[in-house]
């Protein structure tokens, strides 16, 4: 995971994505039950797409927008992580530790019919953290799409802050770009055009609400993904409602992950929406090279990533010799320069250059479409140089050690008469002039008869 940083001038050494939200768009979660100010994420602006009307699917009909979420005691999570052990961890930072759950149809963690979750448990007595678990309940409670992570439920009891989600059975991208145990297997090709076209409807849904939310902290290991490789967002502790439509961007304090963060949200502490847009470039790049978007281990120069990277997007050459090695070469070499091109115009110092998720997304997909041609038309031209695409039969070619024995015809039987190998022969019979067929020639004859 990239190093974190809280201002352009302060770099925060932990490893953590940190976060200073105002209290605007924010929640109060008091005796179980959610009452808002005068400055929360309104419904109306919140819950409405693109064209303005609440509730309609966006984009391709997987909205589904929810309110309220399923408040959790302390003991019946406690429970269900089996008291938090530390063989249920799934992954740490600076916020806490994840845990892996079970829950039965009634909400114990006793055998039998339930689901598996992930119980998210930040660090007590952090400010921060308490404002990064209101975003998220603000955020995932109200928003629901195939491609952004189930926020199940909370818990709130003790100064405890928990919150619980499905579990991803698959993990996080991060861990199967860069991860070298024998959990984490390496990706083919097909399978990261399909995360990337999963996490651009993601990032896209967000980007067309009305009220246009800003993730702030795209990378790889916010993505997740479940059994069949489908990437869901995750992590929404630094989402911001973007601009209203006066205005280009917000100002705010610079948070987010060294590495994925644009430019002029570093420089300025201007936040846009084509923000996101640069994030997601860098994690293009991550995808072709199998390369850690910040790397202090690499050689000087090579340090970041997109800045070693960005030069050589257009040299084929380049880029070949910079593809991850353990795809093995194997991919279309016509595809990775269409990623490496499009990733080379998310990654514009230009907020205005970089094109918005929506036509990132709409060459993700041609791109998958293309290879899915040139796949069949591969199938189809091995199909049609078999000779036995007519329903001819294959020639049996016999070896020399199995040659057909020769056949010597009978004249009296000349299809079923065979020449017998010298181990093989039959004896030799002597025939009678009285019986020529039965009597046989005998070593000590009978005595003929007077």
């Amino acid at each position: 995971m990239g190093g974190c940083f809280s201002s352009p001038a302060t770099v925060n050494q932990t490893p953590s994505t940190t976060a200073n939200i105002s209290s605007a768009g924010v929640s109060q979660i008091t005796n179980n039950t959610t009452t808002s100010n005068s400055s929360n994420i309104s419904k109306d602006s919140l819950f409405s797409t693109t064209n303005g009307t609440s509730g309609e699917a966006s984009p391709n009909g997987h909205t589904v927008l929810e309110s309220g979420l399923r408040v959790f005691s302390y003991a019946e999570l406690k429970a269900a992580t089996k008291s938090f052990r530390n063989d249920t961890v799934l992954g740490e930072g600076g916020f806490g530790k994840v845990y892996k759950g079970w829950l039965d149809e009634k909400g114990t963690s006793k055998s039998g019919s339930g689901s598996v979750i992930a119980v998210k448990k930040l660090n007590s007595g952090s400010v921060q953290g308490f404002e990064e678990w209101q975003s998220e309940v603000n955020f995932l409670g109200n928003l629901s799409h195939s491609n952004l992570v189930k926020l199940l439920g909370y818990c709130y009891e003790e100064n405890e802050l928990l919150l619980v989600y499905e579990f991803m059975q698959k993990g996080s991208l991060e861990n199967h770009l860069f991860g070298r145990g024998s959990t984490a297997q390496p990706l083919p090709w097909e399978t990261r055009l399909k995360i990337l076209i999963g996490a651009a409807r993601g990032l896209g849904f967000l980007h067309s609400l009305a009220r246009q939310v800003i993730y702030r902290d795209f990378k790889a290991s916010n993505i997740l993904l479940d059994g069949s490789y489908n990437a869901k967002i995750s992590d929404f502790g630094l989402a911001k409602l973007g601009p209203t439509e006066s205005r280009s961007h917000v100002t705010t304090r610079v948070m987010g992950t060294q590495g994925y963060a644009a430019p002029e949200y570093v420089a300025t502490g201007h936040l846009y929406v084509k923000s996101d847009v640069y994030a997601f470039g860098v994690v293009m790049v991550e995808m072709l090279t199998g390369l850690r978007a910040l790397d202090p281990n690499r050689s000087s120069g090579q340090h970041n990533l997109v800045d070693w990277i960005k030069p050589h997007l257009t040299d084929r050459r380049k880029l070949k010799s910079m593809m991850d090695s353990r795809l093995e070469g194997k991919y279309p070499s016509k595809s990775a320069i269409q990623i490496a091109q499009l990733a080379l115009t998310c990654l514009e110092n230009e907020p205005g250059m970089r094109p918005p998720m929506k036509d990132v997304l709409e060459t993700l997909e041609r791109t998958e479409s293309a290879n899915e041609r040139q796949r069949e038309a591969r199938i189809h031209s091995t199909f049609q140089t078999s000779p036995y695409r007519h329903g001819q039969q294959p020639r049996h070619h016999r070896s020399p050690l199995h040659q057909r024995q020769n056949v010597a015809r009978s004249p009296l039987h000349p299809r079923h008469s065979v020449a017998r190998s010298p181990l093989q022969q039959r004896h030799d019979v002597a025939r009678s002039p009285i019986h020529p067929r039965h009597d046989v020639k005998r070593a000590y004859p009978l005595p003929v008869r007077a």
